[in-house]
């Protein structure tokens, strides 16, 4: 009898949207692996992981979980969910029960916003333009860039500061995939935060690499997938 292979569900960070994984889509696809990119609303801590967890109700396979960026966030959120096998952490925050993602920083957003986003002053926010792409986008070239620019989105400032209240990691196997050129989640806090991971993986790329190297990324989770 042949396995089923697992499903892998990707869940972006903050201010972007699924469209980014496109071309990892295409390479799991291509080695007949099952996935499905979240469309993370961004509404708030426990309200993106209840879409999650309705996401993942509807797969009736095994689940690798996959975040990036404050999507690790939302996957230690959600990933007690009976059918998730692995999480992977894509250069993200891997939080304990009580953690916040201001806590990262050492800042409260709603209070004194970060350099790197910017408050609307009606409680969401957004990324600072200027810092886009010397942080988040230097290995992009132009036409990508363009097209990345256009795809960010605001969203509610109130996540940044709200606690997980339980760790999946905790009880799952989990791997972590520190970008060792990323200038935005600087690699030492990632390797700080995969020393709580089972697994780690450092490539050498930027804070999006299933944009700029998504053969590596592919590469990663075709492994996790088995």
């Amino acid at each position: 009898m042949i396995q089923q292979k697992p499903t892998v569900v990707l869940v972006h960070g903050a201010f972007a949207e699924s469209a980014s994984w496109t071309v990892v889509i295409e390479e799991l696809q291509a080695n007949a692996v099952p996935v499905v990119a979240v469309a993370n609303p961004l509404r708030s801590l426990p309200g993106d992981a209840a879409y999650l967890r309705d996401v993942l109700a509807t797969i009736d396979t095994s689940v690798i979980l996959v975040g990036h960026s404050y999507g690790g966030m939302v996957i230690t959120e959600a990933g007690h969910h009976p059918a998730v096998r692995r999480l992977v952490y894509v250069t993200s925050f891997l939080p304990d029960t009580g953690e916040t993602l201001a806590g990262f920083g050492g800042a409260d957003p709603l209070e004194h916003p970060p350099p790197l986003q910017v408050s609307h002053g009606d409680g969401t926010a957004g990324v600072r333009e200027e810092l886009v792409r010397p942080l988040f986008a230097q290995d992009f070239d132009d036409p990508t860039y363009a097209a990345a620019a256009d795809r960010l989105t605001t969203q509610n400032a109130v996540v940044f500061g709200q606690p997980t209240t339980r760790a999946a990691w905790r009880e799952l196997p989990s791997t972590y995939v520190v970008c060792g050129e990323d200038r935005a989640t600087p690699p030492e806090k990632q390797r700080a935060q995969a020393a709580r991971a089972t697994a780690v993986v450092e490539l050498p790329v930027a804070h999006h690499p299933f944009v700029t190297r998504p053969e590596l990324v592919a590469e990663v989770l075709l492994d996790v997938a088995g």
